[in-house]
């Protein structure tokens, strides 16, 4: 079984749990809960590769919801954003930033 954690900002932000708050369609957000709890047991579903270590998980409702993850050692997954088809390629861009972010802060310890 994987752990789940969450990317925080260095003010103390967690964008992904911010995202998924503000989201008002309750039928996509209990699909997301559903597939972030599949990717703990290692099965995340329809997915691909956006480059540098970050994964795009596809959610198959509304305007086309994406988590975006990066693996965090050996059974550790670390959800970075969430998005939708409109601006998916802006958030692939900042999930990469974050992820680059996060790993050059676990170099400073």
């Amino acid at each position: 079984m994987y752990m789940i954690t969450f990317f925080k900002t260095t003010e103390g932000k967690t964008p992904f749990k911010a995202w998924l708050k503000a989201l008002k369609d309750a039928r996509a957000k209990t699909k997301i809960v559903m597939r972030i709890d599949r990717l703990s047991f290692g099965n995340p579903g329809d997915h691909k590769p956006c480059g540098q270590g970050v994964w795009e998980m596809r959610i198959d409702e509304g305007p086309g919801y994406r988590v975006y993850y990066a693996q965090d050692g050996k059974a550790v997954w670390l959800l970075l954003a969430g998005g939708d088809k409109r601006n998916q390629q802006a958030d692939i861009e900042r999930a990469k930033e974050w992820w680059l972010e996060h790993q050059g802060r676990k170099n400073e310890i």
